[in-house]
């Protein structure tokens, strides 16, 4: 079969038509071993070159992920001055209505004591302060009695009246502090 095909291209490459075919079929054949051999340099140069690309594609890659991370962490230090803003602002309006509430469950407890008797710290301090008086009266009265003189026998009475007389005075102003 090999035979046949020979012959048969021998007869055509006699023929002028057949003249064309066989310098295009070479025409042909030496083009597609350019390509061939074009193809083959590419592969050759892409290996070579392959591990280059690579690690410069690797380069940038590491180069982008810094920068992508610097802007997450400004983004997150943003988000995070503002939530910490946020945050003390609500706490600052949590103490103010924390205050009210106090101050409204004091005056409520107050005015609950009041009503049942118990005596408030002014009252406490205005009774410490009449008895300090009491005190010093008394002071002053036992340090006159002591002194030897004619009318000592009368300046007890005195005393004691007046100590009465003072006693009937207060007696309105406690009823009116409780």
């Amino acid at each position: 079969m090999v035979k046949k095909l020979q012959k048969m291209a021998e007869k055509k490459a006699s023929s002028p038509a057949g003249l064309f075919d066989s310098q295009l079929a070479a025409t042909v054949r030496e083009s597609a071993q350019q390509i061939w051999l074009a193809g083959l340099g590419a592969f050759s140069k892409a290996q070579a070159e392959g591990g280059k690309v690579f690690e410069a594609l690797v380069k940038e890659g590491v180069s982008l992920q810094r920068k992508t991370q610097a802007v997450a962490e400004d983004k997150i230090g943003e988000v995070t001055g503002k939530m910490s803003a946020m945050a003390g602002e609500i706490t600052g309006r949590a103490g103010q209505h924390w205050d009210k509430l106090e101050t409204i469950f004091e005056e409520r407890v107050s005015r609950a004591l009041n009503k049942l008797g118990v005596p408030s710290h002014k009252d406490v301090d205005a009774l410490i302060a009449r008895i300090d008086a009491l005190s010093q009266a008394v002071d002053k009265l036992s340090k006159a009695s002591a002194k030897p003189a004619d009318g000592a026998a009368k300046a007890p009475r005195k005393t004691a009246a007046a100590a009465k007389k003072a006693a009937a005075k207060r007696t309105p102003a406690r009823k009116a502090a409780t």
